[in-house]
């Protein structure tokens, strides 16, 4: 009876170590890609009556604490603050920060930023709402998305 248990034992063990270690489970997301930094357009503003201000810290480490521990912004990165696929504003790092300026528009903001230490896209969906004339974070508590590869 105790071989058998033993036998039994052994069996599950072996059935959870080779599906527990299987290829491709339990590994860490890649974040890492191989795309192009975009080319963002923000439209003529001149008749645009409504905006807003944010000052966002981008941190991948938190979401991908393995694939991103070496995280840190570079000068190439850039953020971009979307309605739909309309591009209302972008913004290059400054001091670990992205100061973001947003033409108007009613709804959800969406953010997409492309980091080039990585060479992908992340994207925050309804990161924020758009409110006329407001300031969303400052450089003492800056607002902090959490982005997610863009699939």
């Amino acid at each position: 009876m105790k071989k058998l248990y033993f036998i039994g034992m052994l069996s599950v063990l072996a059935l959870c170590f080779t599906g527990c270690n299987g290829q491709g489970q339990n590994q860490p997301e890649s974040i890492t890609g191989n795309v192009s930094q975009p080319v963002w357009t923000v439209s003529d503003t001149t008749d645009m009556t409504m905006s807003m201000t944010a000052v966002i810290k981008v941190d991948l480490a938190t979401r991908y604490p393995a694939s991103a521990a070496d995280f840190a912004l570079n000068a190439n990165d850039l953020l971009g603050a979307f309605a739909g696929e309309k591009c209302l504003g972008k913004a290059s790092p400054q001091d670990g920060l992205f100061f973001l300026y947003v033409d108007g528009t009613e709804g959800a903001v969406t953010l997409r930023y492309y980091s080039a230490q990585y060479k992908n896209l992340f994207e925050a969906k309804d990161a924020f709402p758009f409110v006329n004339d407001s300031h969303l974070g400052t450089v003492a508590e800056p607002f902090t998305p959490a982005f997610t590869v863009v699939k």
